[in-house]
């Protein structure tokens, strides 16, 4: 089967939006990082998307919003692998922002 046969397998989530009250995460600069693995990742087909990222044996989420003329990148702290994929997960729920 051939990729082109499946446009949607490549798409990333949708972060849903919440009204009311949600967890705010805390963002901060980007922290450089030798090697940086990206473990999921929500659709760029929005202005704001995000990247789960592992580095050093910890996770992160990598925040991206695009602006003009250049975007606009910051991340949280980091989490062990799975209190991060926790926090993924709050966040594909709309739970946390």
């Amino acid at each position: 089967m051939n990729v082109l046969d499946e446009p949607d397998r490549l798409h990333g989530a949708h972060v849903p939006i919440r009204r009311g009250s949600v967890r705010q995460l805390q963002w901060w600069e980007p922290t450089p990082a030798e090697r940086v693995r990206v473990l999921a990742w929500t659709c760029d087909c929005q202005a704001r998307f995000y990247e789960l990222c592992q580095s050093g044996g910890m996770v992160y989420i990598r925040r991206t919003v695009q602006k003009d003329p250049e975007p606009e990148i910051s991340e949280t702290h980091r989490w062990p692998v799975q209190e991060g994929w926790r926090v993924w997960f709050d966040l594909l729920t709309g739970e946390v922002r």
